[in-house]
C-alpha cells in the first residue's frame, strides 16, 4: 500500500515529510552508482543549504543554475528551496544568449554553472553571461577541474557542492503565495519565455501522475531529460510524495542508455517520440527476450505520438504509451491512466488533472461545445503566476483565469483531451487554415519517412505553401512530391493540404523533450530576404 504524501504549500516542508516518513528509502541514483536515500537527500541539502550562505546567497537572491541531471543539481534544487531563495533553473543546451537574457530578466544574483563540461566552457560563458553579477562554478560528478571551487567542498556530503555545518541554519520559511520559481520554455519558440511558479503550482503538477498514472513506491523511472526543465520539478515531486526512485541520466544516449535502464530495473519508461524509438531498438538488438523484464508502464510528455507507435509499443512492451500534455506555464496538464478505455490511447492526452479545467475557445473567444475544435485553454493550482516579462501577461490569460495554451485541440463528452495543432503552428495558403500537425500526421505513415515536419514556406501567389521536411526511413533513398500527394489522397486528405514542397534532411532540430524546434526549420529551408526587401 502506497504511503502518499499530501502536498501544502512548501517543496521544502514535502522533503522533510518524507525524509521522517521512510528515511532509509532510496530516491535517488545516477549512471555512475551513487544513490541517496530520501533521509540523506535532506541531511545534504541542509549542508549544502549551509555551504551557500557561507559564500553570500541570502534569501532575497535569486539563483540562476545550469547543472546536468545528476545528484548535485537535485540536492542543489532543495538546498535553495531550504533558505527560500527564488531560483531559476536553466536548460544545459543553452549558451550565452539565451543565459544573457534569462539572467537579466530575472535579476539573478548568482549563476551556478558545471564549469568545463562535456567540452564546453560554461565557465567563460558565465562570466560573460552576468557580467558583474557573482557567479558561483560548481564542479560536476565527473570531478571536472574547477580552480574556483573550494577545494574542501565535497569533503562533507560526497557531492561536488559547498557545504558547511547546516546547525546555524535559521528556520525553514513557509513561502505561501509568493513567486519561488522560474522556468524559461524549452524552446520551440526563438525567443524562450519566463513563467513564474510558486512552491505549491509546481508541486500541483505531480497531480495527474497521483491520481492517473497509479505510481508505486517500488517504481524506478530513469529521467532522459534535464532535471532543469519543468517537468524534473513534476517528477521530483511525485516521486518524493510516493517514496519511490529516480534514476538520473546526464545526457541520454540512444545506444547505451537503454541498458543501462535495464541494468537498474526500470519500471516506468519515458518521455518523448525520440526515446520510445531507442527502447523499441534496444529491444530489438537484443532479441526475444525482454530486455525490460520489470517494465510496467511506458509515459510521454512534451510531444504527439503517433497511433503507430502506440501500436508498436503495445506489440513489443505490451503496455500503451500513457500519454501526457502540459506547458511550462502549466505543467503536467492532463494524462491518461491504466483504467482509461483503450480507444481512447488512440490520440488523446487523457483528462485533466484534479482540479484542473478545460475549455476550447474559437478566434471569437467563444466557448465550443464538446468535440469541436478550438485554441485550449486551462485554469487550476498549477498554472504559473504570470510572466517575468509582465507585457505578455494580458494576451496570456483570460478575464476568467484561464491561460491560453496557443494549443488547438478538442475536449470530448468524457473530457479526454486531444490535441490537433498549434495556433501559431498553421500554414494561411489562399487565406485557408491548414493545421501542419493534421498533414504531419498523414505524412508520417508513409512507409519511406522515419520522421517529418511540415512547415509553411512564403509564396508570392498563395502567401505561403506546405513544405515537408522529412527524414528518409531505412532503406530508402528517395522521395518526391508526387509520393507525398499520393500519401494523403490515398488518406483523404483535402488537395489543397497536400504538400507543394519537399525537403530531405538527416534528422530534424529538436529540444530535449523532443518537440521539433520549426524556428530553426525555417531558418534552414526558407532563404534570407536580400537586403531592403
Amino acid at each position: 500500500m502506497n504511503d502518499v504524501v499530501a502536498i501544502d504549500t512548501s517543496w521544502w516542508r514535502l522533503i522533510d515529510r518524507r525524509a521522517r516518513l521512510t528515511p532509509e528509502r532510496l530516491f535517488l541514483s545516477d549512471e555512475s552508482g551513487r544513490v541517496l536515500t530520501f533521509g540523506q537527500y535532506r541531511t545534504l541539502a541542509e549542508e549544502v543549504a549551509a555551504g551557500l550562505v557561507e559564500l553570500g546567497v541570502r534569501p532575497e537572491h535569486v539563483v540562476s543554475w545550469q547543472l546536468p541531471s545528476n545528484l548535485e543539481a537535485c540536492v542543489l534544487m532543495a538546498a535553495l528551496c531550504r533558505l527560500g531563495v527564488r531560483q531559476n533553473p536553466i536548460l544545459p543546451i543553452l549558451r550565452r544568449s539565451e543565459v544573457s537574457l534569462i539572467t537579466e530578466q530575472v535579476a539573478s544574483s548568482w549563476l551556478i554553472v558545471p564549469g568545463m563540461y562535456r567540452g564546453f566552457d560554461f565557465v567563460e560563458m558565465a562570466k560573460e553571461s552576468v557580467g558583474h553579477r557573482h557567479c558561483t562554478i560548481v564542479a560536476t560528478s565527473d570531478h571536472a577541474t574547477n580552480d574556483d571551487a573550494q577545494p574542501d567542498q565535497a569533503a562533507r556530503t560526497g557531492l561536488s557542492l559547498p557545504s558547511a555545518d547546516p546547525s546555524r541554519l535559521p528556520p525553514a520559511t513557509d513561502p505561501g503565495s509568493e513567486v519561488r520559481w522560474y522556468f524559461y520554455s524549452s524552446g520551440t519558440t526563438a525567443t524562450p519565455k519566463g513563467a513564474m511558479h510558486t512552491d505549491s503550482s509546481v508541486m500541483a503538477s505531480s497531480n495527474a501522475q497521483i491520481a492517473y498514472i497509479g505510481l508505486e513506491i517500488d517504481d524506478l523511472f530513469p529521467v532522459p531529460f534535464p532535471i532543469t526543465h519543468i517537468g524534473g520539478i513534476m517528477l521530483l515531486t511525485a516521486y518524493l510524495r510516493v517514496g519511490a526512485q529516480l534514476l538520473l541520466l546526464e545526457t541520454f544516449d540512444p545506444a547505451t542508455s537503454p541498458a543501462l535502464m535495464a541494468e537498474r530495473g526500470a519500471t516506468l519508461l519515458g518521455s518523448a517520440t525520440p526515446f520510445f524509438h531507442a527502447y523499441l531498438a534496444a529491444q530489438h538488438r537484443h532479441g526475444d527476450e525482454p530486455l525490460f523484464p520489470k517494465l510496467r508502464q511506458l509515459q510521454a510528455g512534451g510531444a504527439p505520438i503517433t497511433p503507430e507507435l502506440n501500436a508498436e509499443c503495445l506489440r513489443v512492451f505490451g503496455t500503451p504509451i500513457f500519454n501526457q500534455w502540459g506547458l511550462t506555464e502549466f505543467p503536467a496538464a492532463t494524462s491518461l491512466g491504466p483504467d482509461d478505455p483503450p480507444e481512447k490511447f488512440d490520440g488523446t492526452v487523457g483528462r485533466m488533472a484534479p482540479g484542473a479545467d478545460a475549455k476550447t475557445v474559437d478566434f471569437d473567444g467563444n466557448v465550443n461545445p464538446p468535440g469541436v475544435e478550438g485554441e485550449l485553454c486551462v485554469r487550476g493550482p498549477q498554472r504559473c503566476t504570470g510572466y517575468v516579462d509582465s507585457s505578455l501577461d494580458h494576451e496570456a490569460f483570460d478575464a476568467e483565469g484561464y491561460f491560453r495554451t496557443g494549443d488547438l485541440g478538442t475536449i470530448d463528452r468524457d473530457g479526454f483531451v486531444r490535441i490537433t495543432g498549434r495556433l501559431k503552428d498553421i500554414i494561411i495558403r489562399n487565406a485557408e487554415n491548414l493545421s501542419a500537425q493534421e498533414i504531419e500526421n498523414v505524412l508520417s505513415e508513409h512507409p519511406a519517412i522515419a520522421d517529418v515536419a511540415v512547415i509553411g514556406v512564403p509564396d508570392a501567389r498563395t502567401g505561403e505553401r506546405v513544405c515537408a521536411v522529412v527524414v528518409l526511413a531505412a532503406g530508402h533513398d528517395s522521395l518526391t512530391v508526387h509520393d507525398l500527394a499520393e500519401r494523403c489522397q490515398a488518406a483523404g486528405l483535402a488537395k489543397h493540404k497536400t504538400p507543394e514542397r519537399i525537403v530531405i534532411v538527416g534528422a530534424l532540430p529538436r529540444n530535449p523533450m523532443g518537440k521539433v524546434l520549426k524556428h530553426v526549420l525555417r531558418g534552414q529551408v526558407v532563404p534570407p530576404a536580400p537586403p531592403g526587401a
